[in-house]
């Protein structure tokens, strides 16, 4: 018997006139039928919500303010209904209109996680490429060990085992998500797709180093410090080569 499970993906936006339709269209125009679409806004001033109320297909639109955006994401949490959830920000996509179909089809069995590829693009939607680092074949919770292994928008969450974000976290609560709902998960799909578009963007300086700060007490809470200072040490030395091999003069 063919599988036809439901997946509430929920997208969380915040004064985004400019990207939100994109992500909207490619959430309502997949062929696979048995998505429950919830909009989590924050009460934006930019006209976005004018854009999310053309579209009586969304199943919930929720806006008013929030605190941030892993609370937001939250909100999203609470209301869904589906087996699973998927969440795809204001800027995200989906790959293709036949991508949820694809990946269902592709099912023996409901998996508690289903997992795959990012594809990096641009504002004018150009394909950059795959993220720099590729799903693995096999994925648990110690997977992420190495970093985030699997982009947080292509990794979909039986909804029952898919925790709350932790709101101590302001920039990285996501890999402490992933990590917490693989540790819950016996039964992890690998489905050897991209499935969403990634929006390239960049995050402030200060942005970036409070990242690696919280990004470094998640690892070291799951990991252990020793370990995790050791990866992080070789990793800034990765990277440090990478940038002087590929700097422009």
């Amino acid at each position: 018997m063919a599988l036809s499970p439901e997946i509430s993906i929920i997208t969380v936006v915040f004064n985004d006139r400019d990207h939100i339709e994109k992500t909207i269209l490619s959430v309502l125009n997949q062929t696979y039928k048995n998505i429950e679409y919830i909009i989590v806004d924050g009460k934006s001033t930019d006209g976005t919500l004018e854009v999310i109320s053309g579209f009586n297909e969304i199943a919930v639109v929720i806006s008013e303010p929030d605190r941030g955006l892993y609370d937001a994401m939250n909100k999203g949490l609470q209301v869904a209904t589906g087996d699973y959830v998927w969440y795809l920000n204001s800027g995200d996509q989906v790959n293709t209109g036949d991508t949820v179909r694809t990946m269902v089809n592709g099912l023996a069995e409901l998996p508690d996680i289903i997992y795959g590829g990012t594809m990096i693009i641009d504002e004018d939607q150009n394909e950059i490429g795959d993220r720099r680092l590729k799903p693995p074949d096999q994925l648990n919770w110690k997977s992420f060990k190495q970093g985030m292994v699997v982009c947080h928008q292509s990794i979909i969450v039986k909804r029952q085992i898919a925790p709350a974000y932790n709101l101590k976290y302001q920039i990285s609560a996501d890999i402490d998500w992933v990590i917490r709902a693989a540790k819950s998960a016996p039964v992890i799909h690998y489905s050897n797709m991209v499935l969403s578009k990634f929006l390239e963007g960049g995050l402030s300086g200060n942005n970036i180093k409070k990242g690696l700060k919280e990004r470094f007490q998640i690892m070291t809470g799951f990991y252990g410090f020793v370990p995790t200072l050791l990866r992080h040490f070789l990793f800034g030395i990765r990277l440090t080569n990478f940038y002087l091999k590929n700097r422009r003069i």
